[in-house]
């Protein structure tokens, strides 16, 4: 199986909110990294646990927007809500032996765009 296919296969996984399952896609040293809060996830049954006690409104949704790889080097945007709170991650993924061996995730926060920029953008309305 080829890095993007491990890669699209893991969030298909994720879709279904078993985390254990989802974790079947991580090689047993996985480690997952958050620079923005400089946390790590070590290893599968950790990934599972995090991603189980997360506090949520409903069910998670995973939309995969895009994904581009190269050699064993998967990136990914994916939207993600419970149906109250909406995000979007950026993944960088690293592909080992058809196993996600480490991930370094993203989460970009919403902001208000700047009021000097005004006459060059146009500003898109959400959906």
């Amino acid at each position: 199986m080829i890095a993007k296919e491990v890669v699209a296969s893991f969030w298909r996984a994720m879709q279904s909110n078993d985390f254990e399952l989802a974790s079947q896609w991580l090689t047993e040293d996985f480690e997952n990294h958050a620079p923005q809060t400089d946390e790590v996830i070590i290893g599968r049954a950790n990934f599972a646990a995090v991603n189980s006690h997360y506090p949520c409104a409903g069910l998670w949704q995973f939309n995969l927007l895009s994904i581009v790889a190269e050699g064993n080097q998967v990136v990914t945007e994916v939207a993600i809500t419970d149906g109250t709170a909406k995000a979007v991650a950026i993944t960088f993924h690293t592909v080992k032996d058809n196993l996600i061996h480490r991930q370094k995730e993203y989460w970009p926060d919403n902001y208000p765009p700047p009021s000097w920029r005004s006459p060059w953008v146009t500003i898109k309305q959400k959906t």
